[in-house]
């Protein structure tokens, strides 16, 4: 793989790249065989692929110092007195992964000071990532190319091209959408909802679930700042990371940063 042409990354960013391709190429030798599917403690599935991604993931951020809280870990809670900590989904999309429909990613972020300072999301299927460094702009690698992405300037509610869960729509998040006057709706899997927004492919992704941690939007976070967009919970209130709690306790917002307030603006209206 080219590398990345960010002239001033750090370290760190590349050792996130090799990671994610790494694991992409692990989930994809399982996801081609047999594996195992069992269920967690909270009932959502885990497959052979989750925790094989793990392991390579964590070998490979082992030569930074730095604590990892992933999805497939206990978390001991001692990340809590660190600065600068990775935060890793493994397979974020296990259910596509089970159904078959390539739309799963492995997702790497860093934080540093509660905020995401470099993002990674892997596309396994489609040898495809994107990638953000804090400052320096986001990027898509497909097609063994390197490219600059960002979002559109489509700037009227209606006219937005939206994207939703395709496991998990409730029906407060359909009536949104119909409230909003939103024609164009595609349901999409895992964390390529926000790949596609930060591509300029998409404009809009609205959850209203409290049921999203830290691990599901950590590296989305950092793409789509980068790429001009916007991310906040359904009130408008900035996303931090290594909080106590890793739930978003207030749904997820995604954009392209020029409709994002009039989104908001009509959600307050419902409550």
């Amino acid at each position: 793989m080219k590398d990345i042409p960010i002239p001033d990354k750090i370290p760190e960013l590349d050792i996130a790249i090799k990671a994610a391709d790494e694991a992409g190429k692990a989930i994809l030798e399982i996801y081609l065989g047999d594996y195992e599917t069992s269920t967690k403690n909270d009932d959502s599935p885990i497959t052979d692929a989750d925790l094989k991604s793990n392991e390579v993931i964590k070998k490979i951020l082992s030569q930074t110092k730095y604590q990892i809280l992933s999805e497939e870990d206990k978390d001991d809670l001692s990340r809590l007195s660190k600065e600068t900590i990775w935060i890793v989904d493994p397979l974020d999309g296990t259910s596509d992964f089970i159904d078959k429909t390539g739309e799963f990613t492995v997702m790497i972020s860093l934080i540093k000071n509660k905020k995401p300072i470099l993002g990674v999301i892997g596309w396994p299927t489609e040898k495809t990532l994107f990638v953000a460094q804090k400052g320096s702009g986001a990027f898509r690698f497909s097609n063994e190319e390197w490219s600059k992405i960002s979002v559109t300037k489509v700037s009227e509610i209606p006219k937005c091209r939206t994207v939703g869960s395709r496991h998990h729509l409730s029906d407060k998040e359909k009536e949104f959408i119909e409230k909003l006057g939103i024609k164009d709706f595609t349901s999409i899997g895992s964390s390529l909802k926000v790949g596609k927004i930060s591509s300029g492919e998409a404009e809009a992704y609205i959850t209203t679930t409290n049921k999203m941690k830290e691990w599901d939007s950590a590296a989305s976070y950092c793409i789509i700042s980068e790429a001009g967009g916007k991310m906040t919970d359904m009130s408008g209130n900035d996303l931090t990371y290594n909080n106590k709690d890793v739930h978003h306790q207030n749904g997820i917002l995604v954009t392209n940063g020029l409709v994002h307030d009039k989104i908001i603006e009509e959600f307050k209206k419902l409550e």
